[in-house]
């Protein structure tokens, strides 16, 4: 795929892949004999990693350390576990976080709606 297919497929800017490329966030992706870039499904996967980790709110110097061990080899699976454990455990405190937000803003449309319909705000 060209750049600008994968560009498309994922909704990202050209410039980002470059720039995922470029930092390292991603290996260096396939290229033709005269060095365009031709998007593999290895390289698709490590854009489609990139991408979800990034919108998971990973920090770009997480994944270039995670691409790092990667291309260090097998030995590095125990450290990869562990940066990945550690991604979950700041995931789950999001989502709790975001869970106890939405049962208060619950709370409040309910109270809101039953004023609306009752003509007075018992409690605000």
């Amino acid at each position: 795929m060209t750049i600008k297919q994968v560009s498309e497929k994922y909704n990202i800017s050209a410039d980002t892949l470059r720039y995922y490329e470029r930092v390292k966030m991603i290996p260096p992706v396939t290229r033709t004999a005269g060095g365009i870039r031709d998007y593999q499904e290895e390289d698709l996967r490590w854009v489609e990693l990139a991408i979800c980790m990034r919108n998971s709110g990973l920090p770009i110097e997480t994944l270039i350390d995670y691409l790092a061990l990667f291309q260090q080899g097998d030995e590095t699976i125990p450290a990869r576990l562990e940066l990945l454990r550690g991604q979950m455990e700041i995931l789950e405190e999001q989502k709790k976080n975001i869970e106890e937000t939405m049962s208060r803003l619950s709370y409040k449309i309910e109270h809101y709606e039953e004023a609306l319909q009752t003509g007075k705000l018992v409690w605000d």
